[in-house]
């Protein structure tokens, strides 16, 4: 399985700018944090579905403004945004089954 693509808050950005309003699933992690690991293990499986939306991953140590403006707490937190907006924040990853509900193309 291929990891999750890691963006920099600057890419991460950008790339919200230039999306349009597309739905898209943000893992915030921090390295050392071994909950971490195991959620993004759950989202790769999910990814390798192929029916996912956009998935990537931001180290929120060096996330401050999205940290902020998204109110993430802590970490694992999967934010799902779609036209820059959050639509969903997960703390808890519950399992694969419902990672795929979350982020199943409509």
């Amino acid at each position: 399985m291929k990891e999750l693509t890691e963006l920099t808050e600057k890419e991460l950005l950008s790339r919200l700018a230039e999306a349009g309003g597309g739905r898209e699933a943000i893992l915030f992690f921090t390295p050392l944090c071994g909950t971490c690991k195991v959620a993004e293990r759950m989202l790769q499986v999910v990814e390798a579905s192929g029916q996912a939306i956009p998935l990537h991953k931001l180290n929120i140590n060096y996330a401050r403004e999205l940290r902020q403006r998204w109110q993430v707490a802590s970490v694992p937190c999967l934010v799902v945004v779609e036209a820059g907006e959050v639509q969903a924040r997960e703390y808890a990853m519950h399992g694969v089954d419902f990672l795929f509900n979350l982020l199943k193309e409509a």
